[in-house]
């Protein structure tokens, strides 16, 4: 039995299965954890902007990476927070759709910008004599529309299409925010064209960011053993540490989840909800805290802004 697909149709969002009683207490935690992503990429956009020896490809890649963070932790905390904290889990279909036009918008940029980044250390470390010439501004600010106008244009379809199904009675979500797949499971009509486009946006964002990143990191590996000097090998390594745990918080737990679906048949009912959040709450968080410790310029500005005294005494040591 299907509804007619009008503007009051609901869905209905779900939280951890199992944990309903402990919804209030998760909801700390949670606020934290959207706190915490606010703040730190606030404050790494805010250095690189106000730090003229920042002005560099290498930290304009970082601020996109922020922004789309904070875009990212912005698309889910409405539904999350409402269901943890106040116990509502309806959501109206043109939310629900906007909602999953969001998420899907910035994970992609996410995963765009980490392919930007991975190329940022290929060029930085094959020729670091002609970085500052192949990587300008002018290019830095090309690469960034391209991954705008990507992100968005792969996704405009999404919602225009899931808009023009009918829905089953039956509209229970398992996620506690809106999903693309999720949602299109609960139609009560042929969702093909449906499937094999978000088949196409998944391996012509995703699977060929994830193939690239590879790719650029094999070359890089490549170039590093080149180099005579074991000093400089770790120091050319080092500098993509920060990218590489990026990288891999971005892309397990699809993986995992994508495992879980196919051969999890005993998985607990949570463990592809806890997953989801992984993937989309966990980089936004993490993300400012790895590249705060692992680079330099950076800990170091942010010693300044924090620790005046003790950031001059470090200054001088390193110097």
């Amino acid at each position: 039995m299907s509804d007619s697909n009008s503007n009051d149709t609901l869905f209905f969002l779900i939280g951890l299965p199992g944990l309903e009683a402990l919804h209030a207490w998760l909801s700390i935690p949670l606020c934290a954890l959207y706190l915490v992503s606010l703040a730190g990429n606030s404050l790494i956009i805010w250095v690189v902007r106000s730090e003229p020896t920042l002005h560099q490809p290498m930290y304009y890649f970082l601020s996109i990476l922020a922004v789309t963070d904070l875009g990212l932790s912005a698309s889910t905390m409405p539904t999350m927070l409402t269901i943890y904290m106040l116990g509502l889990r309806q959501v109206v279909v043109d939310v629900c759709l906007a909602q999953l036009f969001f998420i899907h918008t910035f994970s992609i940029m996410e995963s765009s910008v980490l392919l930007t980044m991975a190329f940022d250390r290929f060029v930085a470390i094959r020729s670091p004599l002609h970085y500052g010439t192949i990587l300008t501004n002018t290019r830095i600010a090309s690469l960034g529309l391209a991954i705008v106008v990507r992100s968005i244009g792969l996704h405009i379809p999404a919602p225009i299409m899931l808009k023009k199904l009918p829905y089953c009675r039956n509209r229970l979500l398992s996620h506690s925010y809106c999903l693309h797949p999720d949602v299109m499971k609960l139609a009560c009509a042929n969702t093909r064209i449906n499937s094999a486009y978000g088949l196409f946006v998944v391996i012509s964002t995703l699977g060929m960011d994830s193939v690239l990143i590879v790719l650029s990191y094999g070359l890089i590996l490549q170039t590093v053993l080149s180099i005579a000097s074991k000093a400089e090998r770790m120091k050319a390594l080092n500098t993509c540490v920060s990218h590489i745990c990026a990288v891999l918080l971005f892309y397990i737990p699809p993986i995992a989840m994508s495992m879980i679906h196919r051969f999890g048949k005993t998985a607990s009912p949570s463990s592809p909800v806890l997953l989801s959040y992984l993937h989309y709450l966990t980089p936004p968080v993490l993300n400012p805290v790895v590249y705060t410790i692992k680079t330099k310029e950076i800990r170091l500005r942010m010693l300044r802004l924090f620790c005046p005294g003790r950031s001059g005494i470090r200054d001088i040591h390193g110097h």
